[in-house]
């Protein structure tokens, strides 16, 4: 009895605990990233109302967490992101407040009746949610700590102890935190939001963050050929046994192997492709005439010690950034026509007045300006952009 009283009814070796704690959070991970996220945030994956529930029980059973709550406090993230309204934005916050207090932060923001009103709407709202999983929210952690204690015994207060930091601390600091401050950009966008790392193995594919701020809609967070995603694995599982079904996925734009020239589907393709557009411009043409220039002058000068404000996206530059980019621009007339010819370019994609043979001129235009200028990587450019298609 004592024994049992001390080890559970499951006595594991050590290898064992670590094993069913790690797969726990796992599981609370993977409901995390497909049901509120992936499916219930943005609706780009639908999963079957079997596994739904299942993922909404067991989110409930292991952290507490409400689907509404959860919902609504991310999709008011994406309305006012990196803004005053943001429920946890490090550059409204502070890194290490959202880091630290990252659960404090949403509990707030989840206990606002006007964000879950506003937000919220759309998510389960059936007779067990309003009498169990909504109206005892707590519930379920302390039948979750009981029922581990019953299994393990002593060991389950180390175990559970790791399980209960792991929302906090993977979710609410990592990706809210990190994910908006360390790492790379693939896609340059008002948002802070960066790719973690390319690997997206323990937290489920979410630490692509900047990925999934370019294409919020889009189930697959893995954009470039070495990037992973592990949620978009089980995906495709779970698509496999007719158990999930895929809504919309982000644009991967295809080359052509020749110019087609500049026509409406070329106009078509670029829109449709516009953030990879961006990426190709940067990588190609802006960051190779800021490495010639910066060859030839002295590096230790600081206007060149970085081309960083030549490629963040205009609403990230601080005061310092912003000096740094008009003094280039003012001493270099070749990095003054590759950014008019990027803030053209988008113009063409972005006026909601023009029709299509307008903007067909529009590009047209642009690409010739492009090909009579002296610079080799913008000619190259523009003879790129008749060769993206859609795929």
């Amino acid at each position: 009895m004592i024994d049992t009283f001390f080890h559970g009814f499951i006595q594991l070796p050590l290898w064992g605990y670590v094993v069913v704690t790690f797969s726990l959070v796992q599981l609370m991970v993977l409901g995390i990233t497909l049901y509120l996220h992936r499916d219930q945030s943005h609706g780009g994956l639908q999963l079957h109302p079997a596994v739904r529930h299942f993922f909404r029980f067991w989110l409930w059973l292991s952290s507490g967490t409400v689907t509404r709550e959860w919902v609504a406090v991310h999709r008011r993230h994406h309305a006012y992101t990196d803004r005053p309204g943001d429920p946890h934005s490090p550059v409204v916050f502070g890194l290490s407040r959202v880091v630290g207090e990252g659960y404090e932060l949403y509990a707030q923001a989840a206990r606002d009746p006007d964000i879950l009103a506003n937000y919220g709407r759309g998510t389960p709202d059936d007779w067990i949610e309003r009498h169990l999983y909504s109206r005892f929210p707590k519930l379920g952690l302390v039948l979750f700590v009981l029922m581990q204690l019953i299994l393990f015994g002593v060991p389950a207060i180390t175990m559970l102890a790791l399980q209960l930091v792991a929302q906090p601390l993977l979710a609410a600091g990592v990706i809210n935190g990190f994910g908006h401050a360390v790492g790379y950009r693939s896609f340059e966008l008002p948002a802070s939001a960066t790719n973690i790392v390319p690997w997206g193995l323990l937290i489920g594919g979410e630490e692509l963050h900047n990925n999934h701020h370019a294409f919020p809609s889009s189930p697959r967070l893995s954009i470039q050929r070495w990037e992973l995603d592990a949620g978009w694995a089980w995906i495709c599982l779970f698509r496999a046994l007719g158990l999930a079904r895929v809504n919309s996925l982000a644009p991967l734009p295809r080359m052509t192997r020749s110019e087609r020239g500049i026509d409406a589907e070329a106009v078509r393709a670029l829109f449709t492709n516009r953030l990879h557009v961006l990426r190709d411009y940067r990588r190609r043409v802006i960051a190779p005439v800021y490495r010639q220039i910066a060859r030839r002058r002295d590096v230790s000068i600081p206007e060149y010690s970085s081309p960083k404000p030549l490629l963040l996206h205009a609403a990230l530059l601080d005061a310092q950034a912003r000096d740094h980019l008009r003094v280039l621009t003012c001493r270099h007339e070749v990095i003054r026509v590759v950014l008019d010819f990027r803030d053209r370019l988008q113009a063409v994609w972005e006026s909601s007045q023009a029709s299509e043979t307008q903007s067909v001129q529009r590009l047209r235009d642009l690409c010739s300006f492009a090909m009579s200028s002296d610079i080799p990587a913008l000619r190259d450019f523009a003879r790129r952009c008749g060769r993206y298609g859609r795929a």
